[in-house]
């Protein structure tokens, strides 16, 4: 009954397609190679990128490392490299608390080979092709 309602809750309330579970193991990871989405895209120049520092201060912390076919890649400025940790980890942003979210499947992201994040579906593969073989 607990999972059905869980389940539920998700899927119709939260209107999230997967669990996230697993806690995070300080790899540092997703402070490096960032894509940031401003509305609906990946931020694709600096010019960009100086706007949207004015709009919030979460932006000044990023630093441009490079650029690719998806758009200009950061690294925050707030990492200590030599301890993969957050600098400002108590003071930390709220993109940064709520990390990982899986609007990064959306953008084609994936998470870390060492994050210790995992995303499980909310249905399975064979409850979605039934739900949509009843629908017909």
């Amino acid at each position: 009954m607990f999972n059905k309602l869980k389940k539920f809750f998700y899927k119709n309330v939260l209107r999230r397609t997967y669990y996230r579970t697993g806690k995070c193991l300080g790899c540092g990871e997703c402070c490096r190679q960032i894509y940031v989405r401003h509305i609906k895209n990946v931020v694709q120049t600096e010019e960009e990128f100086e706007k949207l520092k004015l709009l919030h201060p979460f932006y000044t912390y990023l630093k441009v490392t490079g650029k690719d076919d998806i758009g200009l890649i950061f690294e925050c400025q707030k990492l200590d490299k030599e301890t993969n940790r957050c600098t400002i980890h108590k003071k930390r942003p709220g993109i940064c608390r709520r990390y990982p979210v899986e609007a990064i499947f959306m953008m084609g992201g994936e998470l870390g080979k060492n994050c210790g994040y995992k995303f499980i579906p909310i249905e399975s593969f064979d409850e979605v092709f039934n739900n949509l073989k009843l629908k017909k």
